[in-house]
This record gives C-alpha cells, sequence and structure tokens, in this order.
C-alpha cells in the first residue's frame, strides 16, 4: 500500500481488480479546499487511457510488476515462448498480450515481459529494430529519398511503407511503436 504522495510514472496500481499505469500525475493544492491529485492511468492488459483524481494522502494498492530480460525462442500455436535469460525458465505468452510486438519479434531476440503473479501483462520491445527487407518491388532509375514511398514486406511478414530507392535484402531501422521506417542500415 502506497499514499497518493507516493505516485510517480511508471508506478503500477490495483484498483477495482485490474492494473494501471500511472502516465501523468500532477499534484494541485487549490486555494480553497483540500489538495488532490490528478492522474491520467493506463489499463496494463487493453491499453484503454482514463483521468482519475485521487484526494490527497488517500491510501492506494499498488502492484509489484516484475520486468525481465528475455528471449523470444519460437511460436508454439497462438502462444509465443520465452526464456529468461538468468534461470533459463520458459514461459508461454498469449498472442494477445504479445499484441503489435510480434510484428517485429524475430527468434533469439532479446525482449522485456512484464509480470505480476506470474501471469504475463505485456512485452516490450526497444523503441527500433533493425529488419531485412525480403520483398519489395524493385525501385526504378532517378527515384530519390523524397519522391515517395512503396510497400515492402520485412523478415517477420509485416509490411511496412520503405522509400522507393530500396530493394530487397536491405536492412532496415523500424520504429516498434508504429511501425514505421527510420533508416536503412548499412553492414
Amino acid at each position: 500500500m502506497a499514499t497518493t504522495n507516493d505516485l510517480k510514472n511508471g508506478t503500477v496500481l490495483k484498483i477495482d481488480g485490474q492494473l494501471w499505469t500511472v502516465i501523468e500525475f500532477q499534484h494541485v493544492k487549490p486555494g480553497k479546499g483540500g489538495a488532490f491529485v490528478r492522474t491520467k492511468l493506463k489499463n496494463v492488459l487493453s491499453g484503454k487511457v482514463v483521468d482519475r483524481t485521487f484526494n490527497a494522502g488517500l491510501k492506494v494498492e499498488t502492484a509489484n510488476v516484475d520486468k525481465r530480460d528475455m528471449q523470444y525462442l519460437y511460436k508454439d500455436g497462438t502462444d509465443f515462448v520465452f526464456m529468461d535469460t538468468d534461470n533459463y525458465d520458459q514461459i508461454h505468452v498469449s498472442e494477445t498480450t504479445v499484441g503489435d510486438v510480434a510484428h517485429f519479434l524475430l527468434e533469439n531476440q532479446n525482449a522485456m515481459v512484464a509480470t505480476n503473479e506470474g501471469v504475463p501483462l505485456y512485452v516490450e520491445l526497444p523503441p527500433s529494430v533493425i529488419l531485412e527487407v525480403t520483398y519489395t518491388e524493385p525501385g526504378l532509375q532517378g527515384d530519390r529519398s523524397s519522391a515517395g514511398t512503396k510497400p515492402a514486406t520485412l523478415e517477420t511478414g509485416y509490411e511496412i511503407q520503405v522509400p522507393l530507392f530500396l530493394e530487397a535484402n536491405t536492412k532496415v531501422k523500424v520504429d516498434t511503436r508504429d511501425g514505421s521506417y527510420l533508416g536503412r542500415v548499412n553492414d
């Protein structure tokens, strides 16, 4: 248990049986009346964001979230199998929990897996990853980076938009938050 005065960004709260992460918080002391804490909370499982106000000093239940570096091994049916790099324990994470991260996940790649009481909550990748373009239409002579974009299929099977000059078998840097092309990577 903690009080609302102890809240900070990244704190995970247990409210009505659900886990919520504090995205923003602001202590407010109006001239009249008691102080309060205005927060923006994100549901850990659904991603829904809500605004919530708490009275200052109110006790809130915090949840213990264990974030570990794990290595993605393989896909088993609809589950993704991750291995803890410290003790070599393997856990199965459902497809819905992995979510859009699956578009950028390669075997033997490291990811951060957050769990609460042994239940996987979410999987987080670094802000950008390097992947190889497996297929894209060939570029034409005279195509420039500012001329436009074309679809390209990555080695994970996910399709992104890349500049016209890019060709297949090129390594590119991709933003894992929105799937945007960040640049070409030279080996």
